[in-house]
């Protein structure tokens, strides 16, 4: 906690960085300070889905195996 409260501009600008900070109380750690992520939609629609797997797909096998893990196609989403 002191090092936050002297060095507050430091572990901001550590976090803006990418990093992760662990606050500690006497050694413990008590919260971790990370840095804010985008907000991003939940859900995409499907054909937006479908071109983009289509156009990244790296294992030809894989949409099969989604097939058999999810009980349905790409097509049927």
């Amino acid at each position: 906690m002191r090092d936050l409260r002297n060095r507050t501009s430091q572990v901001i600008d550590a976090v803006r960085a990418g990093e992760r900070v662990v606050l500690t109380v006497h050694g413990e750690a008590v919260a971790d300070i990370v840095p804010h992520e985008a907000q991003r939609s939940r859900w995409l629609p499907g054909d937006l889905v479908r071109r983009e797997l289509a156009e990244r797909a790296a294992d030809p096998g894989l949409r099969g195996d989604l097939e058999v893990l999810a009980g349905q196609t790409l097509d049927e989403l």
